[in-house]
This record gives structure tokens, sequence and C-alpha cells, in this order.
């Protein structure tokens, strides 16, 4: 069964997409982020060869810190640090709002792989 599209998408191309790297963490570390404007955890994150980043991320509806530890989450790693209160975001962890409230549901791959590939 077809149907209409509700909305449109801007295309891209393949060049732009791998200009951004993406690649599979494994969250090492959580702790509770109480400076944060909206409610946050700081998270590092394990990348392999690019070893451990940091990354702030509002996923406390669904999440707690044990099981965070250890997940395997999908981040962008090539985007500029920012500064999120007194903590250095050096990567953006993806995950998907569920346009309930905030709620961000964590995207990763489906089962363990190495970390630090890539997405392509």
């Amino acid at each position: 069964m077809k149907t209409e599209p509700t909305e449109t998408v801007p295309q891209t191309t393949v060049a732009h997409f791998l200009a951004v790297d993406i690649r599979v963490g494994q969250v090492v570390g959580v702790e509770r982020f109480p400076k944060a404007r909206n409610p946050a955890y700081k998270l590092w994150i394990d990348l392999g060869d690019l070893g451990i980043r940091r990354s702030s991320a509002q996923v406390t509806k669904l999440y707690t810190p044990e099981e965070l530890q250890g997940r395997q989450v999908m981040a962008v790693v090539n985007f500029p640090p920012r500064q999120v209160a007194d903590f250095v975001s050096e990567v953006l962890v993806l995950g998907v709002p569920t346009g309930e409230g905030g709620t961000v549901v964590l995207v990763g791959p489906e089962r363990d792989v190495p970390v630090g590939l890539r997405v392509m």
C-alpha cells in the first residue's frame, strides 16, 4: 500500500554523507550531570584507535547510568568540541527524539561490533 508523503526531504550526496565521521563506541564511564541546563549524563566513550572521548547526553528519561555502562552507541567524532556548563563534549552521541517530552532513544549497532568502526 502506497501512502502520500507528509514531508519532503532535501537531497544530499554520498560525499557530504561521508564527510560526517560516525563511529561505534562503547560507554566506559557515566556520571550524572547536575550542572547541565537540561537533565543529562556525562559519558566517556571508547572509540578504539581514537581513544576515549567525552560527551554530554540528554538521555536520562529512558536510561540509568547502569544501563548505559558498557552499551555500544554511534557517535559523530568530527564535530568541534562543545562546552556544556563545566564539561567539554567532544563527540555527539546519536539518538532519536520520540516527541514524548524530550525522550531520546539511543542509536547503536544491533549486535556488538569492534569499537571504532566507521559507518559507511
